[in-house]
């Protein structure tokens, strides 16, 4: 398995070094998510359509 080098965190980090969250990274055609806390420990990963479902549905209930 490959492991995606391009980690993203997430605008919402919070302060200080921001690890308080997930990473995510492009890894075609998947998506890969990691927490930020434990980047050496396992990611999940998902189908790039289902994981854009994901976020649009956050987007439209921020509190689920």
């Amino acid at each position: 398995m490959i492991t995606p080098t391009n980690w993203r965190k997430s605008s919402y980090s919070g302060s200080g070094d921001g690890n308080a969250c997930v990473e995510v990274a492009i890894h075609r055609p998947r998506i890969a998510i990691r927490d930020s806390k434990t980047p050496t420990r396992a990611t999940l990963t998902f189908p790039a359509p289902a994981f854009a479902t994901f976020i649009e549905t956050l987007k439209k209930n921020p509190t689920a």
